[in-house]
């Protein structure tokens, strides 16, 4: 099957879609992380559209072909969360499955947090519940160490000069960080760097972590009080994720009250979609059948 492409209007914006399988059928919302873009989730987008389900998966606000409002409180997560819920009424529906990876992931969290009734299933990649990143922010060094890049990006110009000197180098590099540097493609590498180069685009990638983080060693801190998750939930992390540690994904069970299950991915990096795309699927399928 081969997704096709959709501008909807949600929440005030138009938000670029990619769309793939039966109009009518149990829907998948699937948010991208930093710094991505909905293709992110092909590979996941085609295994929903075969196994029977509706696949969207949307650029988030800021990137891709999605409108990128120039404030930075505009990235702060209320508005990003209510971009959820138009969305999935934008295509007709009350509630979905929603998975996100990265920033995505966070948004899912706080998506089912404050609309349960709309989350059918929730299923989060590499970041562990809020409050236990928090934690592990403020108490674990390990991740106080994993969590550094953060006080860079919230430095506004330096960190877009930093990350677009010498043609992007840097940002270019970000998707080989891991166990697994060929993992996403190279031409997809391509796609997001000059997506991210266009004027003001790198500069609201950057703003969700503007708008939701505080400096300093608790950098996940101002994010911590989003209370526990009653949703149907799956966390899939990779025990080499560069950028995120044990400890929050460990600690994530202690923050959902409903059915929840941690797949740990030995061996795997950030890019889970990418290094493991056959899990993460799979992941997603199961839930369809929950």
């Amino acid at each position: 099957m081969t997704a096709s492409q959709h501008m909807v209007q949600a929440n005030g914006l138009r938000f670029r879609t990619m769309v793939d399988g039966p109009p009518q059928a149990d829907m998948f919302i699937l948010l991208h992380g930093f710094p991505e873009g909905a293709e992110s989730w092909s590979r996941q987008v085609d295994a929903l559209a075969k196994a029977g389900c509706l696949a969207v998966a949307p650029d988030l606000r800021g990137y891709g072909l999605t409108d990128a409002p120039e404030a930075k409180e505009s990235y702060a997560i209320d508005h990003l969360v209510d971009d959820v819920a138009a969305l999935i009424k934008a295509f007709g529906r009350e509630s979905a499955h929603v998975a996100g990876h990265d920033w995505g992931a966070i948004v899912a969290w706080f998506f089912a947090a404050r609309h349960p009734e709309m989350a059918k299933t929730l299923t989060v990649l590499s970041v562990g519940h809020p409050a236990g990143l928090a934690a592990a922010s403020r108490d674990d060094e390990d991740q106080q160490a994993r969590s550094h890049y953060v006080e860079l990006f919230l430095l506004e110009g330096k960190a877009e000069r930093v990350l677009a000197d010498d043609d992007y180098r840097r940002l270019r590099f970000m998707y080989s960080v891991g166990p697994s540097p060929e993992a996403v493609p190279r031409s997809l590498v391509e796609h997001f760097t000059r997506s991210l180069a266009r004027p003001g685009r790198l500069t609201a990638a950057l703003n969700y972590y503007r708008a939701n983080l505080g400096a300093g060693g608790a950098a996940w801190e101002r994010l911590a009080d989003i209370g526990a998750i009653k949703t149907p939930t799956v966390l899939l992390w990779g025990d080499h994720d560069p950028a995120l540690g044990r400890l929050g994904a460990e600690a994530t069970g202690g923050h959902v009250e409903g059915p929840y299950r941690l797949v740990v991915l030995e061996g795997a990096g950030h890019w889970l979609q990418f290094e493991r795309p056959a899990e993460v699927s799979r992941a997603l399928t199961d839930a369809a059948n929950r």
